[in-house]
């Protein structure tokens, strides 16, 4: 890679300050602008370890800047770690990944290629597994390892925690940075973005770079969306995630549930704007709710998913499409039990369900006794349990 020479131009760095619009680092510091005054394509690269299927919002906020340098002209190497998954990356943990099978993996990568032309240009992406560089001799590794020391590797924040918690750190762990380092190098990043987690492993692979005969890339890191529940990091395992392939219903309702303080950073990272002046909270988290699911399933279907909350949750009806559930045409019918198969649910739970109140048929309170019902009082009426979950009886025959 040819080095600029001068000072980046003024298209240059007005390109730069666009491209590093909620950004917490762009390092080192102005050197983007210079590549960017190079005239060229850059080759943006992020990567993700396919350790989960499905790409939730917090996903969204680095792959929503990298389709902002496609719109400019760029080039994103999506970087499939396939090979690394089986490492497990340390960052942010405060214990070690468990490490899955090549079969899980795959499948994963598969589905994660699919949701990620949900944000990003396929015609400006280029694909790559890690595995094809990354299984190497043990004469490379070994080279690649002595370009590196165990005291910087353990500069890192998650490593200082374990060391002071006397946790475990696995030689795999320290093994990962240097391997996803190495990809920068494989694939001649000129930039590479991740969340604020990841800066230690992007710097990293400038040392790569650098130590392998190549010229460093830049790093931008970006912020970590909070999840629904508003205290942790967006993650599935964390059960505070949206999904992108989420159903518009569902997707819409998870929306409503985040905190009010929390608005401002899901119009910023995810719509990239900014919150409705001079409207209610409800009416504002109204607006993120169909921007959010019209941004990814369309705006008829953030309609529908509005009008579907409001049934639920305003005016109190039971859904227009329900499941069905069916009951035996003969004898009396135990209600714990057809709320065991109908929700599954433990028959304890659904007969302490029954003593709070907490099912209702066609929106009247059930009672707590009589346990034992004639099944022709349920036929063709709305069960519910709790304020979401409904079922429509029918009497079987």
């Amino acid at each position: 890679m040819a080095k600029s020479q001068g000072e980046p131009s003024r298209e240059a760095r007005d390109q730069a300050a666009r491209l590093a619009r909620r950004a917490v680092d762009v390092l080192p510091a102005g050197r983007l602008a210079e590549q960017l005054s190079e005239g060229r394509p850059l080759r943006v690269k992020f990567g993700i370890d396919p350790t989960a299927p499905d790409i939730h919002l917090g996903h969204t906020v680095a792959l929503g800047k990298l389709r902002e340098f496609q719109d400019e002209g760029h080039t994103v190497v999506l970087i499939i770690g396939d090979f690394t998954a089986r490492v497990g990356d340390p960052s942010g943990r405060s214990a070690q990944r468990p490490v899955l099978g090549a079969e899980e993996i795959d499948a994963n990568a598969r589905t994660f290629q699919e949701q990620a032309f949900k944000v990003l240009d396929p015609e400006r992406t280029e694909v790559r597994f890690n595995s094809e560089w990354l299984r190497m001799e043990a004469g490379e590794l070994f080279g690649l390892m002595a370009r590196a020391t165990v005291a910087r590797l353990l500069e890192r924040d998650d490593f200082q925690k374990r060391l002071r918690d006397q946790a475990p750190i696995s030689l795999l762990e320290l093994l990962y940075p240097l391997l996803q380092g190495y990809d920068s190098a494989a694939i001649d990043a000129d930039v590479e973005v991740g969340g604020t987690e990841q800066k230690f492993n992007l710097l990293v692979g400038r040392d790569i770079q650098s130590a392998l005969g190549k010229e460093p890339q830049s790093i931008l890191t970006m912020p970590i969306l909070t999840g629904i529940d508003g205290s942790r990091r967006m993650s599935k395992s964390l059960d505070n995630y949206i999904g992108v392939t989420d159903p518009p219903q569902e997707m819409f309702g998870k929306v409503m549930r985040i905190p009010d303080e929390l608005m401002p950073a899901y119009f910023d990272l995810v719509l990239r704007r900014t919150v409705p002046d001079g409207v209610p909270p409800n009416e504002a988290k109204r607006a993120l709710a169909r921007g959010i699911v019209g941004r990814f399933h369309g705006n008829e279907a953030a309609a529908d998913a509005e009008e579907h909350f409001n049934r639920l949750f305003v005016r109190h009806e039971a859904p227009e499409k329900l499941e069905e559930l069916t009951v035996a045409p003969s004898g009396d019918v135990h209600l714990p039990a057809v709320l065991a198969e109908g929700f599954g649910l433990s028959r304890s739970e659904a007969r302490r369900l029954l003593d709070q109140g907490g099912v209702r048929l066609d929106g009247e309170v059930v009672p707590g006794e009589p346990l034992d019902v004639d099944p022709a009082t349920l036929d063709g009426r709305v069960l519910q349990v709790g304020r979401r979950r409904h079922r429509r009886v029918r009497v079987a025959g």
